[in-house]
């Protein structure tokens, strides 16, 4: 795997970090492309982050949740 492209992955974990998101999960895959002629390498990157929003409701800290716990809104009770 090229030097490059680890540490191109490794500012877009920065970015998302700066931006206030829990990084948890990187997935970096190196190939050569099937549709180019070309012999460079391409790369993907996969990254899974999450971020709390909060509503300044300071009582639970979470919002949208129902008795029964859940809080997806589009779940049919």
């Amino acid at each position: 795997m090229d030097d490059e492209m680890l540490r191109d992955q490794r500012r877009l974990v920065e970015l998302l970090e700066e931006e206030g998101w829990d990084v948890t999960d990187v997935e970096l895959t190196a190939y050569d492309s099937p549709w180019a002629d070309e012999d460079d390498p391409e790369a993907t990157v996969t990254l899974t982050a999450r971020k709390a929003y909060g509503d300044g409701d300071s009582r639970s800290g979470e919002r949208g949740r129902d008795a029964d716990g859940d809080d997806n809104p589009f779940r049919l009770k």
